[in-house]
């Protein structure tokens, strides 16, 4: 059995690709057929860590679920995580292969290539359907030459497109007529139809641009898609952050650092309503401010020096608030931070902001894994760990958590908090006892992944013709 594929791309990064390949994933998993997610190549510093320790992108892992499928590595064999301007750390197959400049990846395209077949044929050989998601614009000419995630991999795969335009960003009609007129006939033959994405208002209103459109491009459009409000789903990279969010003002007064390089920020989906996310100080008295997860710690220690927020902390600490640092965060926290086999930076040690008793030494090895743990208080949750980082805790400090194995994980000092653990903000419980009330928790995933197929359903028209 090999599935049959449906590529879903893009006018540009942020247009609904992972959206859209969420939502058909929904829709398909309702009708009964067996379904699974693909991404050859993600560039995200917001990844998860699959029961086996290997680490993908998030939005495969949302993709899986709503699929009813545990997420695996097969699903995202490439995963580029930004720690530079000019370069990233190449996760291959769930585990970090090397670091790599932007012109050194080219060099490795055909090695890379064979991994992406390889995994999409295991894949393939389980399931009916595979949802491919493609990476930014399908029409970035200069890069043709070496793509294996858009519809260079398309081709190969004989997969029949949809493309995906943000009518909100303004500019439908360039993106979309535009993006077609880039296409090669082949590409041009795949390419089935195309969605207007994000509209606001009634869809019935855009008909003559609908016209318009299909003359331009010889394409049917699949629908028009509105904006739906009312549903979230874990973000793939941190342009979401930009969004819009709802605001509630009986929630306790959080900011989150903006750092360049965050990681995980989906940490923080609880807190979301009555968050100020920060990269300048904020003249305002918080209740807590959290550093959070950073693919480059050295670096986002360093900016956060230069713009001083070094001593806005500080200062909000001294005026109450309590200061809970994540991952790198965590680390940025302790006494010092030392690289020294020039992981990310040549071999140097930074002073840390000195909020907590401990020091992290940064290490070759790459610590991935799924834990469960309890509170001090007695509350049980699920997390994971993803950190290239040993940071030394005084042995007789209370711990952020206990491991179930036994192990004291991170540290709570007066009002600063330490941890490792990626997800256990998540957890509302832990949430509420970190804070000292009752934060509310998240709707179920699952209500929005079922929300997601119903508004492709009562959206899309003629999919099945199309597609299936």
């Amino acid at each position: 059995m090999s599935a049959k594929p449906i590529f879903i791309g893009g006018t540009a990064s942020h247009a609904g690709k992972s959206w859209m390949a969420t939502a058909l994933c929904a829709w398909l998993r309702q009708r009964g057929f067996r379904v699974a997610p693909f991404k050859a190549q993600n560039m995200s510093n917001n990844s998860h860590v699959c029961r086996d320790g290997s680490e993908i992108g998030r939005a495969q892992v949302v993709q899986a679920e709503a699929c009813g499928l545990e997420p695996a590595v097969d699903m995202n064999p490439i995963l580029l995580k930004p720690n530079s301007a000019l370069g990233s750390q190449l996760v291959l197959n769930g585990k970090v292969w090397r670091n790599l400049g932007a012109r050194e990846y080219a060099e490795h395209f055909d090695f890379l290539l064979q991994h992406v077949l390889s995994a999409y044929a295991r894949l393939a050989g389980q399931y009916e359907y595979i949802v491919i998601e493609g990476a930014g614009s399908v029409a970035e000419l200069n890069l043709k030459d070496r793509d294996l995630v858009n519809l260079g991999l398309a081709r190969r795969l004989n997969a029949p497109a949809l493309l995906v335009g943000d009518i909100d960003r303004g500019g439908v009609f360039a993106q979309i007529a535009g993006t077609f007129s880039l296409l090669e006939p082949e590409e041009r033959a795949l390419m089935r139809s195309f969605a207007v994405n994000r509209f606001y208002g009634v869809p019935a209103l855009f008909e003559d641009g609908v016209r318009i459109l299909e003359s331009l491009t010889g394409k049917p459009c699949l629908g028009v898609f509105p904006m739906l409000r009312d549903v979230t789903i874990d973000a793939e990279d941190a342009v979401s952050l930009d969004d819009p969010l709802p605001t509630a003002g009986n929630g306790p007064r959080t900011a989150i650092l903006r750092l360049p390089h965050i990681s995980n920020f989906t940490d923080f989906r609880l807190l979301a309503p009555f968050t100020d996310w920060a990269d300048r100080p904020i003249d305002k008295r918080f209740e807590f401010v959290i550093l959070p997860g950073t693919k480059s710690t050295l670096a986002d220690l360093a900016w956060l020096r230069a713009r001083g927020l070094d001593a806005w902390i500080a200062e909000q600490h001294r005026q109450g608030a309590a200061i809970i640092g994540i991952c790198g965060g965590y680390q940025m926290m302790g006494e010092s931070i030392a690289d020294p086999h020039g992981l990310e930076s040549p071999a140097a040690t930074a002073e840390g902001l000195g909020l907590l008793p401990v020091r992290t030494v940064l290490m070759p090895e790459k610590t991935t894994r799924l834990v469960d743990a309890a509170t001090p208080g007695g509350v049980r949750f699920a997390a994971y760990e993803i950190h290239m980082g040993r940071t030394e805790r005084p042995r007789e400090a209370q711990p952020f958590a206990v491991l179930s194995d036994g192990t004291p994980e991170g540290i709570r000092l007066g009002r600063c908090t330490g941890t490792y653990l990626h997800g256990a903000l998540e957890n509302a419980a832990t949430l509420s006892e970190l804070f000292g009330r009752t934060i509310p928790p998240a709707a179920p995933k699952q209500y929005a992944y079922q929300r997601l197929a119903e508004w492709f359903d009562e959206n899309s028209r003629g999919f099945e013709e199309l597609y299936l």
